[in-house]
């Protein structure tokens, strides 16, 4: 434990392990326990992606269990993760009010509280906990609210959509305001966040890491590689995920049959689902890109030794301003596994492995571009292309990893418990 004192620390988060995604959860938890600190945890009875609680769990009053050494608190909800808007807020809602009573009454008393957002209904908790329970918070900005609830269609049109991104914005920035201190993904969101008024003196950037249980440097498993039919005898250029709007994957298929006669080795797979997929199988039939093919979606489990089994993964998102403001966990789990990348994005996300040295960087939705750093990239030796991945890793462990980012956390809790929260330092990547 560094500065050798012991804090109460409280996590409050609608989203916690088992449910995919949680990286300032269990991992975080558990390395602050390692460290000597006390640490308890506020969550939902787990459903998320599916809409569905999971096996062994239940709706009741509370439950708890200890995961890991962490103790957890799971409160009631209404499970759903659908399109419906009024489901998606009612969902927000009964974990926010059930958080804000029983979770909040049932925890023990802590010296600093770490809120981790979305959805922004976690603010009814907070005030709870820090007004009633006198329990300062560090706020989690993990997605922009209400730009990606209103990007997503959520609140529809006109007038609704109008207020509600009104009373949102209002909401958000009394959260910010009433924070000890507020950490953020990437730099950009940063600079939104102080456009909005949060002092820049309470914003700290802390990037997510991988989930480092899976995503690690392996060797590759030959028996996957012949059940997918991914040739070592080619440059594979894997992409594995969602067939988005956002992803907009047609780039990489264009950009593929550009090259397909100069790279005769190269093979964009494309594994996943999607509300894109039958667009994007047509496509590749129409174009005739043979260096195209298509696996179904793998479980989750299976993504490090997919990610593995690449010669480069690529990695592409839509330049909106939404997505400008984070960075996909594809980034961090290339880097953790040190496998280049083929970029095509702006801002943070490209500055990283820009400057990571993992990897090239093309513009988005350029397919003209793209197609130049594939064939870049596959006409790349071997031990040139190892390099590349060599120094992703090292750039991941000294900047992004768990270690370092968990101990940038325990400075801001001690801090903030300490009672001098504005001193936490200048705003800026670890």
């Amino acid at each position: 434990m560094s500065q050798g004192k012991k804090l109460r620390i409280l996590f409050l988060t609608q989203w916690f392990d088992p449910e995919p995604g949680a990286i300032r959860g269990l991992p975080l938890a558990k390395w602050l326990l390692e460290h000597g600190h006390d640490v308890e945890v506020i969550t939902g009875v787990p459903n998320y992606p599916g809409g569905k609680v999971y096996d062994g769990y239940g709706i009741k009053f509370f439950q708890r269990e200890v995961m890991d050494g962490v103790p957890v608190i799971r409160v009631p909800l209404y499970p759903s993760h659908d399109r419906s808007a009024i489901r998606r807020i009612v969902n927000y809602l009964s974990f926010a009010f059930s958080a804000a009573t029983i979770g909040a009454f049932t925890a023990k008393k802590a010296d600093v509280c770490f809120a981790v957002s979305p959805p922004p209904t976690l603010g009814i908790p907070i005030f709870v906990l820090k007004y009633l329970r006198r329990i300062p918070y560090v706020y989690h900005v993990s997605d922009m609210w209400p730009d990606s609830a209103v990007e997503s269609g959520m609140f529809g049109t006109g007038r609704f959509k109008a207020v509600s991104e009104k009373v949102l914005h209002w909401w958000c920035n009394l959260i910010y305001r009433k924070s000890a201190a507020v950490t953020v993904l990437a730099d950009a969101p940063l600079e939104v966040l102080v456009e909005r008024g949060v002092p820049r003196e309470k914003l700290r950037v802390v990037y997510n890491w991988a989930d480092e249980s899976l995503f690690y440097p392996m060797e590759k498993d030959a028996e996957l590689a012949k059940e997918l039919d991914i040739s070592p005898d080619r440059f594979n250029l894997i992409y594995a995920g969602n067939f988005g709007v956002f992803q907009n994957l047609e780039i990489a298929v264009r950009a593929a049959r550009k090259i397909r006669d100069k790279a005769p080795d190269l093979r964009l797979i494309l594994i996943g689902t999607g509300t894109e997929e039958k667009k994007l199988k047509a496509l590749a039939e129409e174009l005739g890109a043979t260096n195209v093919s298509f696996r179904n979606r793998r479980p989750y489990s299976d993504m490090p030794a997919i990610s593995a089994l690449s010669d480069a993964m690529l990695v592409h998102l839509c330049d909106i301003p939404l997505l400008r403001w984070t960075v996909p966990s594809k980034t961090q789990v290339a880097l953790a596994m040190g496998i280049p990348m083929l970029m095509a994005a702006v801002s943070d996300t490209a500055r990283l492995v820009s400057e990571s040295g993992g990897g090239i960087v093309c513009p988005p939705d350029d397919p003209d571009a793209m197609a130049e750093a594939m064939l870049y990239l596959a006409s790349r030796p071997r031990e040139e292309l190892k390099k590349l991945g060599a120094n992703g890793l090292e750039f991941y462990k000294k900047r992004i990893s768990l270690e370092q980012g968990s101990q940038i956390m325990e400075k801001l809790f001690l801090t903030v418990a300490h009672g001098t929260a504005t001193g936490c330092g200048e705003a800026q990547a670890p």
